[in-house]
């Protein structure tokens, strides 16, 4: 008589915030194939779906149970999980159906969940099942040319707008071998540029007192230098280098020790800084370093050393306190930064956030007109320095490649160096040569630019 197999349960995945839940969401799929899961694509064809939240801000919370009442609507039978999970009460009570409710990077608790819900198949052939492990090459939620690389998790400061500390927890670095045999194996799979992620790349192996471990028959620290020395030597299968990106780095001293690595071509020329402001009186209301001068001074530095380096920062205008000479101050320290990537935010109270306590709170309408004063001045600034690379020849990554259209043109759309994928800008490419594919590096002639993008033709096309 045939055995018959049970069919695969499935799962539905809908993944909300920063790439570091996206990791999260990586993870827990990855285990949940291992033990016979199979992935659905749609709510209808889900046994169960996860949520997996954002609770960042208070906007963010509100996207987070928009999509918890929309699976509940669409399939019935939803686990929650994520940032938003530290609010299991507030869940329940506006969503009493959800099957259960867990943390922030709470893997095992979220699979157990998954289990009870819908229980995985148990046929002869289940230990035939590879166990298979984010570290070994697991689902990707991202296209197969790049991928997040999440060195630690949670974070040592108390800015007063921020709650990252209550959801995630402290400072808990990864084993650095671990990270880059993540790494090795993601570049031999097909990965050509590395994003390195994490509440605070800078402090990566703060908590284990910057331990060694052995990689490679050497001994490396748990350190940002060291981890961006060895990820500069690896190769992909082609044997060319990956692009390394540097994400979430507060400008601590160290940091000056990777820029050489730039200027040799091992990391990317790139570093993504959260300054959030530059007027000294609302760093300290917000409980952040407050040298903004010496900063400066760094950047001319480092510009020094390596002339093609982008840096990407972030801001927060209306913060509690925050005068006109405030914000004047920042947008004048803008000028003299001439940072190459900047995003905006107006303040937002979260709840559970010092912030909330504070005195002074600027009125909506002035954020609304600071914000977009900040962006004028920002947009300024980019399309004159990308205006300065026309007629450049610079490496592009190609993240899509189009139809021929009724000429026979064929388009593509990549990024340059200075362009993290879903926050920068990017590069559009005309009249592309048959064959080119995503995750190709072209060298791409600048012919023209906008206040955010490039526009060009392969070189020698």
């Amino acid at each position: 008589m045939a055995t018959v197999i049970a069919p695969q349960p499935k799962v539905g995945m809908v993944s909300l915030g920063c790439p570091k839940a996206l990791v999260d969401s990586e993870r827990i799929l990855t285990k949940l194939r291992a033990d016979g899961y199979a992935m659905s694509a749609d709510y209808a064809g889900a046994d169960v779906v996860l949520v997996n939240t954002c609770g960042f801000l208070d906007s963010a919370k509100e996207e987070s149970l928009a999509a918890i009442g929309e699976a509940i609507a669409e399939n019935g039978r939803v686990i929650v999980t994520g940032c938003m999970g530290s609010e299991a009460e507030l869940i329940r009570a506006k969503f009493p159906q959800v099957l259960a409710v867990t943390g922030a990077h709470q893997y095992e608790d979220v699979v157990e969940a998954v289990h009870q819900a819908a229980p995985p198949s148990q046929g002869p052939f289940i230990d035939l099942v590879p166990q298979v492990y984010a570290d070994d090459g697991g689902i990707k939620l991202t296209p197969r040319h790049y991928s997040y690389l999440k060195i630690s998790e949670g974070c040592n400061h108390a800015c007063a707008f921020c709650i990252i500390p209550q959801l995630r927890g402290k400072l808990a670095s990864r084993r650095i071998d671990a990270v880059l045999r993540e790494a090795e194996k993601l570049v031999a799979a097909g990965t050509r540029e590395l994003l390195v992620i994490s509440q605070d790349t800078s402090a990566y192996g703060v908590d284990v007192r910057h331990e060694t471990r052995t990689w490679k028959s050497r001994e490396v620290r748990t350190h940002m230098t060291d981890l961006a020395r060895e990820l500069g030597g690896l190769r992909t299968p082609d044997g060319t280098p990956p692009w390394v990106r540097l994400h979430y780095v507060y400008p601590y001293p160290h940091v000056e020790a990777v820029i050489p690595l730039m200027a040799e071509g091992l990391i990317t020329p790139y570093l993504d800084i959260p300054f959030q402001h530059a007027a000294p009186n609302v760093l300290k209301a917000m409980k952040r370093p407050a040298n903004e001068a010496k900063v400066l001074e760094r950047l001319r530095e480092w510009r020094a050393i390596c002339p093609d380096i982008a840096i990407r920062s972030s801001f927060v205008v209306g913060f509690p306190g925050e005068t006109e000479a405030d914000f004047q101050y920042l947008l004048d320290w803008l000028d003299e930064a001439q940072l190459d990537r900047v995003g905006a935010f107006r303040f937002e109270p979260v709840e559970g956030a010092a912030a909330n306590d504070l005195p002074d709170p600027v009125p909506e309408a002035v954020k609304e007109e600071r914000y977009a004063r900040i962006m004028e001045k920002t947009e300024a600034i980019s399309a004159a320095k990308l205006a300065s690379k026309v007629g450049r020849v610079l490496p592009v990554i190609i993240d899509e490649v189009g139809e021929p259209d009724e000429d026979g043109d064929t388009g593509a759309t990549g990024r340059s160096q200075a362009d993290a994928p879903e926050i920068d800008g990017a590069v559009y490419l005309r009249n592309v040569p048959e064959g080119l594919r995503a995750g190709d590096v072209a060298q791409v002639l600048i012919e023209d630019t906008d206040a955010h993008d490039l526009y060009g033709v392969i070189a020698g096309n």
